[in-house]
């Protein structure tokens, strides 16, 4: 009798141990693709404001490499989540991980190539047309990541009832009118003769903005101070933004960067248009994760607007320890 319930007690202990690997190989793997797909997102922001550059002749080369840098990375990324280790319960998402990722790739690798063609003195259409058409590669991506690849995560996890990082669900594409050709074909006439509109005077009268009330997760962030605010999937930053001009001011860039030296991670978002007078609030995802449990610098910035003299309290610096 003494000998069977040693048996029982050996099986119920093995079969713990054998749960508990099973639920931490599960939280490992959401844990580890998360960080491939911020790395993928943040390779898109670049990757787009590059499209979005200055441009003009002096910048073609420093597009170019910009765009085959971003190739590499995005290619790297996609050998890594082949690498990734996967529980039998997620292989399905991992295929739409991958397939994700590739696609990615895929559209990198097709803008780097299109582009020079486009700014070329020859074959400018047909190298605008393919940026236009990895837009559409783009897109799928993001289809495949948010229809396929998050509901797959989420009923897995779901299943095996494992609590893990909930999955990222930002986008690859920053917005729907890259999908739209003749933007495309904008943007891409911009970088080949630069942007026209940067060196025009700025109109006559007070130009100014003013960073106003900057919160994160509902927590206000103090200049100088230190704030507690905890991790969720969804935290954005809140930045008040004044028109202290005489002048309506449009695209606006209000940047936030988070930590410092080769670790930081930069986002921003662009007000199209603030009235004198008027303040208004833009929303910036914080995208990637930061450390927990450490202190974090963090920067935002409402960049001077053309015109702009005083920029004393453009800027601000706040300390914040992120908990999980």
């Amino acid at each position: 009798m003494a000998g069977l319930i040693v048996l029982i007690l050996l099986v119920l202990g093995i079969r713990g141990c054998l749960n508990a690997r099973q639920e931490q190989a599960m939280q490992d793997y959401v844990t580890d693709a998360n960080e491939l797909v911020r790395q993928s997102n943040a390779g898109g922001r670049r990757l787009f404001r590059v499209l979005q550059g200055p441009g003009g002749q002096d910048q073609a080369v420093n597009t170019e490499n910009a765009l085959n840098g971003e190739r590499v990375a995005s290619s790297g990324l996609v050998d890594q989540a082949r690498d990734l280790d996967v529980p039998d319960e997620l292989s399905t998402a991992q295929r739409y991980l991958v397939e994700t990722l590739e696609l990615r790739r895929d559209g990198v690798a097709g803008v780097a190539n299109a582009v020079p063609q486009a700014l070329a003195d020859q074959e400018r259409r047909q190298g605008t047309n393919r940026v236009s058409q990895m837009m559409r590669v783009f897109s799928a991506s993001d289809v495949i990541y948010l229809g396929r690849y998050v509901p797959s995560v989420e009923d897995a996890l779901a299943d095996e009832e494992v609590a893990a990082e909930e999955p990222v669900r930002n986008t690859f594409l920053p917005d729907v009118e890259w999908l739209d050709p003749t933007f495309v074909a904008d943007q891409v006439a911009g970088i080949r003769i630069g942007g026209g509109d940067q060196d025009e005077p700025a109109a006559p009268g007070l130009h100014g903005s003013g960073l106003g009330t900057v919160t994160l997760g509902g927590v206000a962030l103090v200049p100088g101070g230190s704030a507690t605010v905890q991790l969720t999937g969804d935290l954005a930053f809140e930045v008040q933004v004044a028109n202290q001009g005489d002048n309506t001011e449009t695209d606006v860039n209000v940047r936030a960067t988070v930590g410092d030296g080769g670790d930081a991670y930069e986002n921003s978002e662009t007000i199209d248009e603030i009235a004198a007078g008027e303040t208004q609030t833009v929303s910036i995802p914080l995208d990637e994760q930061p450390p927990t449990g450490e202190n974090v610098p963090i920067e935002v910035e409402v960049e001077p607007v053309p015109g702009e003299e005083m920029t004393d309290n453009n800027t601000a610096t706040f300390t914040v320890i992120f908990t999980s």
